[in-house]
C-alpha cells in the first residue's frame, strides 16, 4: 500500500503542478473559459460573470500550491482533502460539459492541450482514483525534509505562483501556446490543407407513416417515404478539421480587408476587443506609439468589436486619427491578453507582441515608406490590393473576386463575403456560374459548387438566421445541371420548418417558373 500511495503522490503532485502552471501562466484565458461555464447556456450561474478573472487567479495558484504540498508533505490532510474535493468538483463539470455537449474544451491544460469533453472526464476519473488512494493512504504521507525546510518550501510555492499570476496579468503569458504567437504566420493558420478532412453529419428525418412516427437516418439525402413530414435534425457525427486560426479578420463597414492587410510589411496593429472596456491607462500610451510608428514609416491600425460610436469617441479622447477596423471579439481576446496590446505584422507573420504595460519595449527601427494602394470605405472606390492592374465593373465582381482569393489560398470564406456572394439578379449569377466556364481562372475548381454548399450549410448545418432569407434568393436560381443540388438543399431548409418558410416568403414576389414560388405552392403558404 505505501508504495502505491507514492507513486500516486508524484504522479498527482506532478500533474497538478504541470496542470495548474499551464493556467497560470494564463490566467485571462482560463477566465475566459470559465465565463463560458458560468453562461446560461451552461452552469446558468451569471452572477459570478464579474469574477472570472479574480476565480481564475485563485483557482489556479490553489492547483499549483496542492501539488508542491503533496510532493514535499506538508499538511498531508488538509492538501488530500482539497485535493479530494477540487477532483469531485472538476469530475462533475467535464461529466456535464460532456454528457450534454456544452462546452467543447474544459480548458484543462489552456491553449497546451486541446482534449475532447469524454477525454476530459476521463482524465479526472483517472485522477480521482489515484487522489482516493492518497485519501485511504493518508498516514503513509510523510514530509520529505524537516518541519522548518518544508514550511520554507510550501511559502515559497505559495509566494512564487502569486508572484508569477501577477507577472503575466502585467504582461502578457510567458510562453504563448496560441496560433498568434511571435513567428506564428496568420495566413498559414487560416488555411485549410487539401487533404483537410471533412465534417460527418447525420440527419434524421421524421415522419408520420400510418399514425406512427419513423424516423429515417441519412447522410444528407432526402428519403423517398409516403407520410407526413414531421421535421429533421442534424448532428455532427465526427468534426472536420479546423484551422488554427478562425473568425479572424479585419472588415470595414463596407469590405473585407483581411489580405489586403495581411500581405503588407511593417503593420502595428493596437487590439482592443472591447473598446468600452479599454484600459485608460493603455489608451493614453496609443497616441505617442501612432506618431513614432508613422514618423518611422509603419503603418497603424486598429482592431475592435466595438462599434462606431465607441471608436469616434475614442479617437477623440485620446486624439488618435488612425482607422479602427472590425474584427470577432472573441477572435481579439485571442489575439493578446491585454486591452489594449499591440502586435506587429510583416505579411501576416507575427514579429512583434506587447501588453500595453510594455509598449515602450516596441522596436520601432526606421523602415521604408511602404507603398500605397487603394484602401477605402466608399462604395464607389475599387479595392486593388490583390491586383492593381484589375477594373472591376460591378461591387459584385469586386466581391467574388474577394472570396475566390480566399478559396484559392484555402482560407475560410468570412460570412460578411459569403453573404454578397448570393447574386442580387441574373446579372449577378451569370457572373458567379461563369466561374465554371473553361476561360475563367476558377474554371479547374469547385469554386461554384462548394462556395454555393457552404451558403446553404449556414442554414442546414450552423443554423445561422442571416443566411436563410439569402439561402433562399440563392435557391430560385436553380436551374441547368447544378439545379438538382440546389433543390435538394432547398428541400432540406423548408422541411425542416416549413412555417417559418411560408412566413419568409409572405408578400413576397417570384419569377413563375421560381422554385421559390412552386415550393411556396406546393405548401400552400398564403
Amino acid at each position: 500500500m505505501k508504495a502505491v500511495v507514492s507513486i500516486s503522490r508524484i504522479l498527482v503532485g506532478v500533474l497538478f503542478i504541470f496542470s495548474g502552471f499551464i493556467k497560470l501562466n494564463d490566467p485571462i484565458g482560463f477566465s475566459y473559459k470559465l465565463q463560458e461555464y458560468f453562461s446560461p447556456d451552461v452552469l446558468n450561474l451569471p452572477v459570478f460573470e464579474p469574477y472570472a478573472l479574480l476565480i481564475s487567479v485563485f483557482v489556479v495558484v490553489f492547483e499549483v500550491v496542492l501539488g508542491v504540498f503533496l510532493l514535499i508533505g506538508y499538511k498531508s490532510k488538509f492538501t488530500v482533502w482539497s485535493l479530494l474535493l477540487m477532483i469531485l468538483f472538476f469530475t462533475f463539470l467535464t461529466f456535464y460539459a460532456a454528457y450534454f455537449e456544452k462546452v467543447k474544451d474544459c480548458g484543462c491544460f489552456g491553449d497546451f492541450l486541446k482534449l475532447e469533453p469524454w477525454e476530459s472526464f476521463w482524465k479526472d476519473v483517472v485522477l480521482l482514483v489515484l487522489i482516493l488512494i492518497l485519501f485511504f493512504g493518508v498516514k503513509y504521507i510523510k514530509p520529505v525534509f524537516t518541519k522548518l525546510p518544508t514550511t520554507i518550501l510550501a511559502l515559497t510555492g505559495f509566494i512564487l505562483s502569486l508572484w508569477f499570476g501577477y507577472h503575466v496579468l502585467m504582461h502578457l503569458p510567458a510562453i504563448d501556446f496560441r496560433a498568434y504567437a511571435i513567428g506564428k504566420n496568420i495566413k498559414e493558420g487560416m488555411t485549410i490543407p487539401d487533404d483537410a478532412p471533412k465534417p460527418v453529419q447525420e440527419y434524421s428525418w421524421k415522419f408520420s407513416v400510418n399514425g406512427e412516427e419513423k424516423v429515417i437516418v441519412t447522410n444528407g439525402s432526402y428519403p423517398s417515404v409516403e407520410g407526413d413530414f414531421l421535421g429533421v435534425e442534424t448532428k455532427v457525427i465526427q468534426e472536420g478539421y479546423t484551422p488554427l486560426v478562425v473568425d479572424f479578420s479585419i472588415e470595414s463597414e463596407d469590405e473585407d480587408l483581411t489580405a489586403h492587410f495581411l500581405d503588407q510589411e511593417n503593420l502595428i496593429v493596437v487590439i482592443s476587443y472591447s473598446l468600452e472596456k479599454i484600459e485608460a491607462d493603455g489608451a493614453a500610451k496609443l497616441k505617442a506609439l501612432q506618431d513614432e510608428a508613422r514618423v518611422n514609416n509603419y503603418q497603424i491600425i486598429g482592431l475592435t468589436a466595438s462599434g462606431e460610436d465607441t471608436k469616434k469617441y475614442i479617437k477623440e479622447t485620446y486624439d488618435l486619427d488612425f482607422e479602427w477596423y472590425l474584427c470577432d471579439e472573441k477572435a481579439l481576446k485571442t489575439v493578446v491578453r491585454s486591452n489594449p496590446g499591440i502586435i506587429e505584422l510583416d505579411k501576416g507573420t507575427v514579429k512583434q507582441k506587447v501588453h500595453w504595460n510594455d509598449i515602450e519595449d516596441l522596436a520601432l527601427p526606421k523602415v521604408e515608406k511602404p507603398k500605397q494602394g487603394i484602401v477605402s470605405n466608399s462604395k464607389e472606390q475599387v479595392h486593388l490590393s490583390f491586383d492593381d492592374e484589375t477594373i472591376y465593373n460591378t461591387n459584385y465582381e469586386k466581391n467574388l473576386y474577394r472570396a475566390s482569393e480566399y478559396y484559392l489560398n484555402k482560407f475560410k470564406i468570412p460570412d460578411s463575403i459569403l453573404l454578397k456572394l448570393i447574386p442580387e439578379d441574373n446579372g449577378d449569377f451569370d457572373i458567379y456560374y461563369q466561374t465554371t466556364g473553361p476561360d475563367h481562372k476558377l474554371s479547374n475548381t469547385d469554386f461554384f459548387y462548394d462556395t454555393s454548399e457552404l451558403i446553404f450549410d449556414q442554414v442546414i448545418l450552423n443554423r445561422k438566421e442571416d443566411f436563410y432569407l439569402p439561402s433562399l434568393k440563392l435557391a430560385s436560381y436553380a436551374d441547368g445541371e447544378f439545379a438538382e443540388g440546389f433543390l435538394e438543399k432547398l428541400e432540406i431548409i423548408i422541411k425542416n420548418d416549413i412555417s417559418k418558410f411560408c412566413e419568409s416568403v409572405k408578400g413576397k414576389h417570384f419569377p413563375k417558373y421560381s422554385s421559390i414560388k412552386q415550393y411556396s405552392e406546393e405548401y400552400n403558404c398564403q
